[in-house]
């Protein structure tokens, strides 16, 4: 009876240990779970519902692209240009989004918690119903954004916190 099982633990495995597909073109529910995508030009592509876990997107331009309900998990944004950019509902915990361009961006409802801010722009982003425990705000400029309960927007020269 153990050989059977085993057996069939192994014919099983492969397809649930599937690896992500770094080369597969931007597009919604894409998986680039662990992928390089440092430097890439991809503004205003639909990356929505993508699996974005612990994914480097290092100086990579992604203005004005949907990023809804992704998970990126871990993932890095290090010097990205997400200016105009959806991220509405995205699982972003301990992501690292240090000196990134994050004006105008929407992160309503996003989880934020142990996110890593410093001294990114969030220049009026919205940030209504985010989760932000334990988020990194350091030398962060969040003037004209709008804070997590929807109604303070946040007075120009508001670095690190929203005065």
């Amino acid at each position: 009876m153990r050989t059977g099982a085993l057996i069939l633990c192994l014919l099983i495995a492969p397809a649930a240990a599937a690896a992500a597909d770094c080369t597969m073109s931007a597009a919604p529910k894409v998986d680039w779970q662990r992928c390089y995508m440092d430097e890439r030009d991809l503004a205003g592509q639909d990356l929505s519902g993508a699996r974005l876990r612990e994914t480097s997107f290092q100086r990579a331009d992604l203005s004005g692209a949907n990023l809804t309900d992704a998970d990126a998990y871990r993932a890095r944004f290090v010097s990205a240009t997400m200016a105009g950019a959806t991220l509405d509902g995205a699982v972003l915990a301990e992501a690292d989004f240090t000196k990134a361009d994050l004006t105008g961006a929407t992160l309503r409802q996003a989880d934020l918690r142990r996110t890593r801010f410093f001294r990114a722009s969030l220049r009026g982003a919205d940030l209504t119903g985010a989760r932000v425990q334990a988020a990194d705000f350091l030398n962060a400029d969040l003037s004209g954004a709008r804070w997590i309960d929807g109604q303070r927007v946040c007075s120009e020269g508001s670095t690190g916190q929203c005065n």
